[in-house]
């Protein structure tokens, strides 16, 4: 029997003009709506109409695209497609909680929020960078990484997205003297993201101590869908467990092509990619041709999806 998966974009999928076609529905425009009310500040109109560099910032883009995917997700269920698992990349996973019941849509955008403010403090603009990093296994690249961090600066694997396409995340030395000796010893590409921080590494630390304690303020349900964790790569419904498992998020490697196995593993054929973009369906196919992807972004899509799915 066909199991589906919902999966949910991190940062960097953001773009002007994301979920407008959903408006014309009373309840999707809600989400928008509700966002600005949580939050204090006119995201709607960001996310509308830009500009672009504004709702790139972390503490914006966090909140806009967790809204839009809520968005999405709601409209899917109201089909009456549901999924049997989720998971999202990095920031996404708190989409994946939110449409498995752990967490409150009003309660996760400002948690996000406030998540991306932290972030953005942890590390002063300019002092941190990422790269991607193509061609090399993890295991290789993990050495060149952990003896760039004894000389150069602090850099390790941050996103193990798919076979040959590998993250590093640390100080602006430490990416740099990692990506150049990747590249020496073999690597095809070294490209570096334009991205506000070095997310998922050590230097996120202080970030998580101030979203741990947000978190625990926060009342977090079990998952009433399983949800495949981005440190662990395993299924989770426990509500202990998922506080932790956020906290450690933010300092700790995403492991999406783990995740996207274990997920296969469970029975899942159909992965829906639910929100802007096709970053993770790209991805997926990568790991396994053999899936269905669907990626939902807009009305259009969104009634191709309902479609497929119902045959």
């Amino acid at each position: 029997m066909t199991k589906i998966a919902f999966i949910y974009p991190g940062q960097g999928s953001q773009t002007v003009g994301m979920g407008e076609s959903f408006l014309a529905d009373d309840r999707s425009r809600r989400f928008f709506e509700e966002a600005d009310e949580v939050l204090g500040v006119n995201l709607s109109e960001m996310m509308l109409h830009g500009p672009q560099e504004n709702l790139t910032l972390t503490y914006h883009a966090q909140p806009a695209l967790l809204t839009v995917s809520a968005m999405i997700t709601e409209r899917l269920n109201r089909a009456g497609i549901s999924p049997d698992y989720t998971a999202g990349h990095s920031l996404g996973e708190y989409s994946a909680l939110v449409a498995s019941g752990v967490l409150p849509f009003e309660t996760a955008v400002g948690i996000v929020h406030k998540r991306g403010l932290f972030m953005n403090e942890a590390v002063p603009a300019g002092e941190g960078a990422m790269a991607a990093i193509l061609g090399m296994d993890s295991e290789e690249l993990e050495k060149i990484t952990n003896k760039v961090t004894d000389t150069n600066g602090v850099v390790q694997l941050a996103n193990l997205n798919c076979p040959g396409q590998i993250v590093i995340s640390g100080t602006k030395e430490g990416v740099a003297k990692a990506c150049a000796v990747a590249k020496e010893q073999g690597a095809k590409r070294a490209i570096p993201l334009d991205v506000s921080g070095p997310f998922h590494s050590e230097l996120m630390r202080p970030a998580s101590q101030s979203l741990s304690k947000v978190l625990s303020e926060a009342f977090l349900e079990d998952a009433i869908i399983p949800v495949v964790t981005n440190v662990t790569a395993k299924s989770e419904t426990h509500a202990s467990q998922f506080q932790e498992l956020l906290v450690r998020q933010l300092y700790s490697p995403v492991l999406w092509e783990q995740s996207v196995r274990e997920m296969i593993d469970l029975g899942v054929t159909v992965f829906v990619e639910v929100g802007p973009g096709k970053v993770l369906s790209g991805l997926v196919k990568k790991i396994d041709r053999s899936v269905l992807t669907l990626p939902v972004y807009d009305v259009e899509t969104f009634e191709k999806a309902v479609e497929e799915l119902a045959k």
